[in-house]
């Protein structure tokens, strides 16, 4: 029997490096944007500033920070140039913004954007819903866009959405994602995300679409994974995304946010589960997994509702 005054054990990952894989992984946190932008609920300006400042305090070097989007479309990022004006993070944390289209450049710029990103879809019926375009007009609203921060002086990210399935047109095919894939990065951005957007995909698929991706000639190193967890696989496809010699993967604090196209989606892959597998593999990311989880629970305290991420549930409980 254990009694009151016995200590447990803190968990905590227990490193063992695996043959193959790559030492250092960089997070790019996604939450305070991709994750904060699903909220029904307006978040405060100050409560997303903070957020943002925590999370970096955590660890978190990379950070995407909103959206320079119409207010009419996503009112949650209304706020944006305010957030930018008030977030005031160190200069050696890297803070990316979405600008889908010149205007949204332009306000970027006015407010100071360091990194711009760009959305693009890998299927047509995405990019007509979603977008309101085609793969082809998507493609060429977003080349202004990355023509002007080049010249600006910013690097640029693309984002390439349902690289794995889609809701209307079921799977997508590697080749495919790779004509697009070489397309943006012939526009000149720096670095790819490629986004599992309703969380369908499975290692072998992983591996697969990654291969048709570097038989362009695209340099592995340029590439990120963003992966939902929709159907619970996000992290055997990181580990896959490793195998393959990725070494950025997008992931939002707590789990926050979702994709309203894919019936009973999660949201994005929880940080805190990413980081329990990365550091359980010995694999560096500069985080700290107890402030990061501190973060999100004080974060699932301003927006009302529990977190997505079962670390940081475990965690909360073991330290009650």
């Amino acid at each position: 029997m254990t009694s009151n005054t016995d200590k447990l054990w803190a968990p905590a990952p227990f490193p063992v490096a695996a043959a193959g894989l790559p030492s250092e992984v960089r997070i790019y946190e996604v939450g305070p944007r991709d994750g904060l932008q699903a909220e029904t609920e307006l978040v405060p300006t100050d409560v997303k500033a903070e957020f943002c400042r925590r999370l970096v305090a955590a660890g978190v070097s990379t950070i995407e920070l909103t959206s320079f989007v119409s207010p009419k479309w996503i009112p949650q990022l209304a706020d944006a140039e305010q957030l930018m004006a008030d977030v005031s993070l160190p200069a050696d944390v890297r803070q990316v913004v979405l600008a889908p289209n010149q205007r949204g450049l332009d306000r970027a710029l006015a407010a100071g954007a360091r990194e711009v990103a760009v959305f693009v879809s890998a299927t047509e019926t995405f990019a007509s819903k979603n977008l309101n375009t085609t793969i082809d007009g998507a493609l060429a609203a977003a080349e202004p866009v990355v023509r002007g921060a080049l010249a600006a002086g910013l690097p640029v990210r693309g984002y390439i959405s349902m690289v794995f399935g889609d809701p209307w047109e079921g799977q997508v095919s590697s080749s495919q994602v790779a004509a697009v894939a070489e397309r943006l990065i012939r526009m000149g951005v720096s670095t790819l995300s490629l986004g599992d957007t309703i969380g369908v995909a499975t290692p072998g698929h992983v591996h697969d679409m990654l291969a048709s991706v570097l038989a362009t000639g695209i340099d592995v190193s340029v590439l990120s994974m963003h992966f939902h967890d929709t159907y619970g696989q996000a992290l055997t496809n990181v580990y896959a995304s490793l195998q393959a010699g990725i070494t950025e993967f997008d992931s939002a604090a707590g789990g926050l946010g979702r994709c309203p196209y894919a019936r009973g989606a999660t949201g994005n892959l929880a940080t805190e589960d990413l980081l329990w597998m990365l550091h359980g593999l010995g694999i560096t990311t500069g985080i700290d997994l107890d402030a990061l989880t501190d973060t999100s629970i004080w974060m699932t305290q301003q927006i009302g509702h529990p977190t997505a991420s079962r670390v940081v549930t475990a965690l909360a409980a073991a330290g009650s």
